[in-house]
């Protein structure tokens, strides 16, 4: 009798150890082989992302500073408008143009997000893109030639500008000693830039 009690005490005394010691531990053990799992796919990502940098940094460099300038200029990483207002005097210089009257938003203005409107849901989907838009407006003189040419040059100008409005009245006539009398017209341009966010 005392022969087949002591078997399955053992058996038994083995069962209670298993789940009392043996099975906590095999939990733990589990627990720490997804931990490492999870450490080594977040560590295969990491270098698959080092080897994407590499790459874009590579590219970035193999591009020609005059052209990564001239990107820099076409879409600049602020606004600087300064740099815009001095570039516009300088197209409009040669057509005896002079900027008057310039204005602009020293801040960019952010969305309502209370209330629900059309314009509303525009400002919020313009809010989330890659790139701000900057509006700026000024005045300048001139006859309706040197205008045209002026919207010309102010179109092919390598920083992206769109002319948003334009309007014009008639001023004075300046009149040459050598020329018949020539037309001079007010012109008011609101035009908007843009800019990519950082």
């Amino acid at each position: 009798m005392f022969r087949f009690i002591m078997p399955v005490i053992l058996i038994g005394i083995a069962v209670t150890t298993f789940f009392m010691f043996t099975n906590p531990v095999y939990k733990d053990i589990s627990e720490l082989r997804a931990e490492v799992a999870s450490y080594n796919e977040a560590l295969d990502n990491s270098k698959a992302l080092e080897n994407e940098r590499d790459k874009l940094t590579a590219k970035y460099n193999s591009i020609d500073p005059d052209n990564l300038a001239k990107l820099q200029k076409l879409l600049p990483e602020s606004i600087d408008n300064i740099r815009l207002i001095l570039e516009i005097e300088k197209i409009a210089l040669p057509y005896g143009m002079v900027l008057r009257d310039v204005k602009y938003n020293a801040t960019e203005k952010k969305p309502a997000t209370v209330g629900v409107s059309i314009q509303g849901g525009a400002a919020a989907l313009a809010a989330n893109k890659d790139y701000g838009i900057w509006n700026l407006e000024f005045s300048t003189e001139g006859s309706y030639n040197n205008f045209i040419n002026f919207t010309k040059d102010l179109e092919s100008n390598l920083r992206i500008v769109d002319i948003s409005s334009i309007d014009f009245i008639s001023t004075d006539t300046r009149v040459n000693s050598s020329t018949p009398a020539i037309p001079f017209y007010k012109y008011t341009f609101k035009i908007k830039t843009y800019w990519l966010k950082n």
